[in-house]
């Protein structure tokens, strides 16, 4: 059977392709696209969401959006990686679907609520702010969740500052909220997803393929590789949210260690940092994973193979 998911994102360049990964795969089955604050205003990423979904033919699926600022801090977004649209390179079309009338968060917790106990994963590649908001809500969801596969953090480096990534930072309490919930959870951090880079033989099989959602991650690509060059001396991009939807497919695709994790809230220097604890052998009440090493062409086999299987859509 398909695993069900929630897709909590903020597109942005990588965040579109996770919703295409979890649309054309069919192990996966999108239950609700939220929208939450992060690479752009809350107005823009829940746009640009609505108008991959037209791009990519994703019909009777809820899309709501969710919050539009950290629990406590100023908001913060990324223009000089996803820049002033939140998905600047393709045209993108208007949106055809029209929003739930519901907040985020409440979508969140009636889904979860609705299925099954352990049944519904989400998977949050933004800001995890929604994703706090619903567990300190209706704390029953947290003992019914599947799990949470969430891309963010590292056990290692930084990239918003020295020692922190960008989704945590720009909320950290909601951060330190979800990660010590208790529930299964596994950060797919930069440790993975800076070896997710967008090579150009990748660039070109996806070309090949000739449709219009085709043509759309590659101009995705081109613009984000571009803007990585420029700000990050990156040669290729790496493709960051993606890899959680693949890891709920194919959980093979990258190894995942056990280990305790908690994000911390007082350094002047370290704040938002992600700290996985590996000076010994993880505690067997231990609920936190963190993703390592990925196969990297294991990981485009899957991204390819959703974008040839979702077709020329409409």
């Amino acid at each position: 059977m398909p695993t069900k998911i929630i897709l909590d994102c903020d597109p942005g360049h990588d965040d579109a392709i996770a919703m295409i990964l979890a649309h054309g795969n069919p192990s996966i089955e999108l239950m609700a696209v939220t929208t939450v604050h992060g690479n752009q205003t809350i107005e823009k990423v829940t746009r640009n969401a609505l108008a991959v979904a037209r791009i990519a033919g994703i019909t009777g699926v809820p899309f709501a959006a969710g919050a539009h600022r950290p629990l406590v801090r100023e908001p913060e977004i990324a223009a000089s990686i996803h820049g002033a649209s939140g998905l600047d390179g393709p045209v993108l079309p208007e949106p055809e679907i029209v929003l739930d009338g519901r907040h985020a968060v409440d979508l969140i917790i009636n889904t979860i609520m609705e299925n099954d106990p352990g049944t519904i994963t989400l998977v949050p590649t933004g800001a995890l702010t929604n994703i706090a908001i619903a567990a300190r809500k209706e704390p029953r969801i947290v003992d019914r969740v599947k799990e949470v596969v969430l891309m963010g953090g590292g056990c290692h480096q930084g990239n918003w500052s020295a020692t922190a990534e960008f989704n945590i930072l720009i909320d950290p309490e909601a951060a330190h909220i979800v990660f010590n919930e208790g529930w299964k959870l596994t950060m797919v951090g930069l440790d993975l997803t800076h070896q997710a880079l967008a090579t150009p033989d990748v660039v070109e099989r996806i070309a090949a393929i000739g449709t219009g959602p085709a043509r759309f991650v590659v101009e995705l690509l081109e613009f984000f590789a571009e803007r990585y060059r420029e700000v990050e001396g990156f040669d290729y991009p790496p493709v960051h949210d993606p890899c959680a939807v693949a890891l709920v497919i194919d959980p093979t695709v990258m190894r995942v260690v056990r280990v305790p994790l908690d994000v911390e809230l007082a350094g002047t220097l370290t704040l938002g940092m992600t700290v996985a604890d590996f000076r010994f052998p993880a505690p067997e009440d231990c609920t936190t994973y963190a993703a390592t090493d990925l196969d990297h062409t294991r990981f485009w086999a899957l991204i390819v193979d959703a974008i040839e299987r979702i077709g020329e859509p409409g």
